[in-house]
C-alpha cells in the first residue's frame, strides 16, 4: 500500500512493503522534478533521477549507470554539511521504523484558521484539509479535499505544511492536481525507502538542498554528456578526408555545439566575450590532447574543416566586413533608379575625345557602408570594395564604349599644344602649371587597359595610338619638373597575389612582380599626381575645405644617397628618413617628397572614402552650393577613416606576406633567387629583396658583398603560418 503526503505543492510517498533498493544499481537518462513553489508558502523543489531497476523496470531505460543508494547518501552528506554551515528553522519530517511520517508533535502545536494540514479519514486514506474554527476543547472543523467538513481529533492530524497561512480551501483541489502533474510516484518511493531504511530526519529545507545538490550533479554529467558527445564529432572530423569534412554551417545547427565550435574560435584569434568562453575551449583543447594555445586552437578547426588550410585570422581579428546587407543593396538600386543627375545640364560633352582607362585587372567594386570600410580592400584572396556591387559597377565605374559621367580636370601647362586623359585631364608639354578648369562632363572611354596591356601598346609604339606615346612622354618631362622642385623619387618593385580557390588546401598562387618605373605605370602616377595638385590649387582659391595632403620632410638631400644604386636600393634607404604625412582640412600645405605646393588625393572616389568627401565638396561648389562639410567635420571623420585604413594596411601587408612565403614554400628546393642588399642589420646579415618575388627578408652574406651587391640565396624553410623564412646564400 502507498500513502501520499502533501509538502506544499509536492506528494511525498511510502509504501508498506518497498522493495530494497540499496542491493542494486539502477540506471538514469533523465529527471522528474516536484515543483513546491506554485505560490504556496515555502518554496521547494523536489527533483530525483528517473530510475530503470535492473531486476525490476521502473520506468525509462538509460545510458550512465549509477548507485541510487550512492546518490541520495552523498545528496545527505551534502546536506550535513551544508546544514552546519547555515540552519534555517523549519518542520522536521522524521521516519519511525513502522514507516510513520511524523512532524514534530503535530498534535501539540497550536492549530489556526487557514492552516494546510493531512490527517487520517480512516486506516486507508489520508486527506488534506484546510482548518476552520475549532470544535469543542481539543477537536477542530476541517474542510477536506472532497468538500466535506468535518471534526478532527488532533491525533488524527499526520502533518502540518509549513509555512503556509489562511489557505484558500477551494484552492486544495488546484493544489493537489498541480503537484500530481509532476508526480512520479515511483522516484519518491525511492527516496522515500532510503529515508526509512535509514531511520532518517530531514526538513522541508533540507529537502529542498537535495534537490539542488542533485541538479549541479544531473547538470555536470549532462554538461560532461555532451561535451564527450561533441569532442566525439571533433575527432570523426578530423579523420575525415578533407573533401568529405562537415561544411562550417553544419557545426552551427545546434545551439549546444555552435557555443562551443565559436569558443574555439574566440580562442584561435584571442577575442573572448566572456571568461566561460574561454574555459570551455581550453577544457576542449585539454580533452583533445591539445596545449591551450591560440595556434592548436586555429590547427584544431583547421584539422576538422572549419577553417580552410589558409584562414586569414587577421580579417577575422579585425572584423573587417566582407558582405553587404540587403538594406544597402536597396539603398543603392533605389540610387541607381530614383536619383536624377543635379549635374545633367552643366556637363560638358567631352565624348569626342580619346580616353585611356588604365587600372589593375581585379577592379571589381563591391561591398558596404563606405565610411565604415574607409578604403578599398585588395588582398590577394578577394577584393571587398567600399560600394555595393551595383552602385559601383554600374553607376561609378567606366565602360568601355559607354557614356560615363565624370568630373574632367583640364590642364594647360607651360609649353604649346594639347592632350586629353582618361580622369579627364587635359595638358601639353609638361612643366609647371598655366591654367587649370574643374568641369562637370560626360566621357566616351576608348580603351580600358591593364597596366600590362598598356605597357604592350605603348612598347608597340603604334601610329593609330600616338596620344598614349604622347602621354607617356608628358609623364616622363612632369616627373623631371617634380625633381627640379625638390620632389624624391621612391620608386620600387611591387608585388601583387592573385589566389584561385583559395579555401582549398592547395590552392593556386599567381604572383606578379611589377616594377613602378614601367612607362605605364609612371603615365597614371604622374596624371594622378598632377590632378591631385590641380584640385589642391582649386580649392585654395576658391576657400573649399579639403583633406590637403602634405609631407614636412621637404629639404631631404638626395645627393647623400647618390652613391646607392637608383632605384630598390636607393629607395630603401630614403623611406626609413621619411616622416609621416599630414593633412591640413583648411589650406594647402607643401609635400616634400611629391615637390608639390599642395596636394589632394581625388582620384579614387569609389576605394578611398577621403577621396569622395573630395568630390562632395567640390561638385558642391560647382553647383553654387555651399560645401556640405566644414573643415572640423572633415578631420573628425578623417580620425576615424585613417584609423581604419591603418588597420587596413597592415591587413593587406600581412596577407600579402602571407602568400609570398607560401608561393616560396610551394618551389623547387634548388631553386635559386636573385637578391639585392638594401642594407646591413648586423655583422653579416643583411637586409635582401628577391627581385624575383618582391620580397624583404634576411640572410647571412660572405664577406666582399656590399650594398647594392646582388647575391643568390635559397629557401631553406618556410612556414607562413608563423610568419617565418630562412634564406641561406646560395655561395
Amino acid at each position: 500500500m502507498m500513502t501520499v503526503r502533501a509538502v506544499n505543492t509536492c506528494y511525498l510517498l511510502r509504501s508498506g512493503s518497498p522493495p530494497p533498493l540499496s542491493s542494486f544499481c539502477c540506471r538514469f537518462n533523465h529527471f522528474s522534478s516536484l515543483d513546491l513553489s506554485r505560490g504556496y508558502g515555502l518554496q521547494l523543489r523536489l527533483r530525483f533521477p528517473a530510475l530503470r531497476g535492473e531486476l525490476v523496470n521502473f520506468g525509462h531505460g538509460g545510458v550512465r549507470s549509477c548507485c541510487f543508494h550512492s546518490l541520495l547518501e552523498s545528496a545527505m552528506a551534502e546536506l550535513a554539511s551544508y546544514g552546519r554551515r547555515r540552519r534555517v528553522p523549519a518542520v522536521a519530517v522524521k521516519l519511525t521504523s513502522s514507516g510513520e511520517l511524523l512532524d514534530d508533535k503535530p498534535g501539540s502545536q497550536t492549530l489556526v484558521e487557514g492552516l494546510l494540514l493531512e490527517f487520517k479519514k480512516d486506516s486507508d486514506r489520508l486527506l488534506l484539509a484546510v482548518a476552520q474554527k475549532p470544535d469543542g476543547k481539543k477537536n477542530w472543523m476541517v474542510y477536506d479535499q472532497n468538500g466535506v467538513t468535518s471534526s478532527i481529533r488532533p491525533q488524527q492530524i499526520t502533518y502540518i505544511v509549513p509555512g503556509v497561512e489562511k489557505f484558500d480551501q477551494t484552492e486544495i483541489s488546484s493544489f493537489i492536481q498541480k503537484a500530481e502533474d509532476n508526480l512520479d510516484p515511483s522516484l519518491l518511493e525511492f527516496a522515500w525507502v532510503e529515508l526509512l531504511e535509514n531511520n532518517k530526519s530531514v526538513t522541508a529545507e533540507e529537502l529542498a538542498e537535495v534537490d539542488e545538490f542533485m541538479i549541479k550533479n544531473l547538470a555536470k554529467e549532462a554538461a560532461d554528456r555532451e561535451l564527450n558527445e561533441f569532442l566525439q564529432l571533433l575527432k570523426s572530423a578530423k579523420a575525415m578526408p578533407s573533401h568529405a569534412k562537415p561544411p562550417k554551417s553544419s557545426w552551427m545547427i545546434e545551439e549546444k555545439f555552435q557555443s562551443k565550435i565559436q569558443s574555439i574560435e574566440a580562442y584561435a584569434i584571442d577575442e573572448f566575450t566572456s571568461e566561460d568562453q574561454k574555459k570551455t575551449a581550453g577544457e576542449i583543447l585539454k580533452a583533445m590532447g591539445m596545449t591551450k594555445t591560440s595556434s592548436s586552437a586555429v590547427n584544431l578547426l583547421i584539422a576538422i574543416g572549419y577553417f580552410p588550410v589558409h584562414v586569414n585570422l587577421d580579417l577575422l581579428k579585425l572584423n573587417i566586413r566582407t558582405d553587404h546587407s540587403e538594406e544597402m543593396n536597396l539603398a543603392a538600386e533605389n540610387m541607381l533608379s530614383e536619383c536624377p543627375d543635379p549635374d545633367h545640364f552643366e556637363r560638358q560633352d567631352l565624348t569626342h575625345l580619346k580616353v585611356y582607362a588604365i587600372d589593375v585587372d581585379e577592379a571589381d567594386e563591391v561591398i558596404l557602408e563606405a565610411m565604415r570600410r574607409a578604403t578599398s580592400v585588395f588582398l590577394p584572396t578577394a577584393t571587398y570594395p567600399m560600394f555595393p556591387e551595383k552602385l559601383a559597377m554600374q553607376g561609378m565605374s567606366l565602360k568601355q564604349g559607354e557614356i560615363c559621367n565624370a568630373v574632367t580636370v583640364s590642364v594647360v601647362l607651360n609649353s604649346d599644344g594639347w592632350l586629353f586623359l582618361l580622369l579627364t585631364i587635359l595638358l601639353c608639354w609638361c612643366t609647371s602649371i598655366a591654367e587649370y578648369s574643374v568641369d562637370n562632363s560626360i566621357i566616351k572611354p576608348t580603351y580600358m587597359l591593364t597596366y600590362e596591356s598598356a605597357s604592350e601598346l605603348l612598347n608597340l609604339n603604334l601610329e593609330e595610338e600616338v596620344e598614349l606615346r604622347i602621354l607617356s612622354e608628358a609623364a616622363a618631362l612632369r616627373l623631371r619638373w617634380r625633381r627640379q622642385q625638390g620632389a624624391v623619387d621612391t620608386q620600387n618593385i611591387e608585388t601583387r597575389i592573385k589566389v584561385v580557390n583559395p579555401d582549398d588546401p592547395e590552392p593556386s598562387i599567381n604572383l606578379y612582380v611589377e616594377n613602378q618605373a614601367d612607362h605605364a605605370m609612371r603615365l597614371v602616377t604622374e596624371m594622378m599626381v598632377l590632378c591631385g595638385e590641380v584640385i589642391a590649387t582649386f580649392g585654395s582659391q576658391n576657400n573649399i575645405p579639403l583633406p590637403y595632403r602634405g609631407q614636412p620632410q621637404s629639404n631631404i638631400d638626395v645627393s647623400a644617397f647618390a652613391h646607392l644604386p637608383e632605384g630598390p636600393v636607393r629607395t630603401a634607404a630614403i623611406i626609413k628618413i621619411l616622416r609621416a604625412a599630414e593633412i591640413d582640412f583648411r589650406k594647402p600645405i607643401r609635400h616634400g617628397i611629391l615637390g608639390l605646393p599642395g596636394y589632394v588625393q581625388f582620384t579614387s572616389p569609389i576605394r578611398r572614402y577621403l577621396d569622395l568627401l573630395a568630390h562632395y565638396q567640390v561638385k558642391a561648389f560647382l553647383r553654387g552650393d555651399s560645401p556640405p562639410f566644414s573643415a572640423g567635420q572633415l578631420e573628425g571623420a578623417a580620425a576615424s577613416v585613417n584609423m581604419q585604413t591603418r588597420l587596413i594596411r597592415k591587413l593587406s601587408s600581412t596577407s600579402l606576406r602571407y602568400w609570398i612565403i607560401e608561393y616560396l614554400r610551394r618551389q623547387p628546393k634548388q631553386r635559386r633567387y636573385r637578391a639585392l642588399i638594401l642594407r646591413f642589420i648586423k655583422d653579416r646579415v643583411a637586409a635582401l629583396l628577391l627581385v624575383d618575388v618582391g620580397f624583404q627578408a634576411s640572410a647571412w652574406v660572405s664577406t666582399g658583398s656590399g650594398i647594392g651587391d646582388e647575391v643568390r640565396v635559397k629557401v631553406e624553410e618556410a612556414r607562413p603560418r608563423e610568419d617565418y623564412i630562412s634564406l641561406k646564400e646560395a655561395l
